[in-house]
């Protein structure tokens, strides 16, 4: 075994880089942990085939596959200043864990990276114990809200000066550059057109009749980007954004109703979304109607 990937694994598991050819194994891989945690998997294929692609992650180095001694997938970790680990639950208590987050530390550290981060889910009492007792420390909240929409939503009317409609081909690059505007204010880096297209509009599951833009004198000034994953019983609001200038009429509000009703229309009766501690758009959410489901928290470690 490569000194390039952890050690002190089970007999018979192996290692090795993870390259594009994985994506679907590790997608179910994740699917797999979700499931036992949640009852139902969420992340999409997209969103790992994104992870694999961000910018300054080399796969060769910064990704690490876990197989069982029948060939299964038992555990995969990548590690890009932020970093995720997974392991099957059918080969928990082994220590992989424990490996591949030592792993992780030794990788980021030759990498020259002074700290690494990961979001744990609150439920998982024993991730969060692991992460915590490897030296990681809670740093920002992120909640899953959702709203039940059993009867179509009412929308209110727009504030003077502001029109909307629905996402149409060519919004894409205003759309990127109004939301990395807004989350300039608490993200830690600004994401290129690439990277944020794979996270929003280039993937498949992207919804732009659902996602609902804002407009002043031609200008956008406000987004719902939302996602229609295939066989969910709920919408999915991926970005929330409203430009400096134009906060506090009632836009925000007014363009997750009109995607609470295109989801309605659509046959769904929910709509979940993701935020955190930081974007202080909890209290928000709430006015709209939606509740907190569930929480993770993202640990981070000074790694010297």
């Amino acid at each position: 075994m490569s000194d390039h990937f952890p050690q002190g694994l089970p007999a018979g598991y192996r290692t090795r880089a993870a390259t594009a050819a994985d994506l679907s194994a590790i997608h179910r891989l994740v699917a797999d942990c979700e499931r036992a945690l949640y009852g139902v998997a969420e992340t999409d294929l997209d969103t790992v085939a994104a992870d694999l692609a961000r910018p300054g992650l080399v796969p060769e180095l910064d990704t690490v596959l876990v197989h069982g001694p029948s060939g299964e997938l038992a555990g995969r970790a990548w590690v890009n200043r932020r970093s995720e680990v997974d392991v099957h639950p059918a080969h928990r208590g082994l220590g992989i864990g424990r490996s591949l987050l030592a792993w992780v530390d030794e990788r980021a550290r030759r990498a020259g990276t002074e700290w690494v981060a990961q979001t744990v889910p609150d439920g998982d009492l024993a991730a969060v114990a692991l992460v915590q007792a490897d030296g990681y420390r809670p740093m920002v909240t992120a909640w899953l809200l959702g709203i039940e929409l059993p009867t179509e939503p009412v929308v209110p009317e727009p504030a003077p000066g502001i029109t909307v409609r629905s996402f149409r081909p060519g919004d894409e690059h205003p759309a990127h550059l109004l939301t990395e505007d807004a989350f300039d204010e608490w993200q830690s880096r600004r994401k290129s057109y690439q990277e944020w297209a794979l996270l929003a509009v280039e993937r498949s599951s992207f919804a732009p009749a659902m996602s609902s833009l804002a407009f002043a004198d031609g200008e956008l000034v406000g987004a719902v980007l939302a996602l229609d994953v295939p066989g969910a019983d709920e919408g999915y609001v991926e970005r929330v954004a409203v430009r400096a200038d134009q906060r506090n009429r009632g836009i925000a509000r007014l363009l997750l109703q009109h995607t609470f009703r295109g989801f309605h229309r659509q046959g769904r009766r929910g709509c979940t979304l993701w935020t955190h501690s930081d974007t202080g758009a909890l209290t928000l959410y709430q006015r709209v109607g939606m509740t907190v489901r569930r929480s993770s928290t993202v640990h981070s470690k000074a790694l010297g």
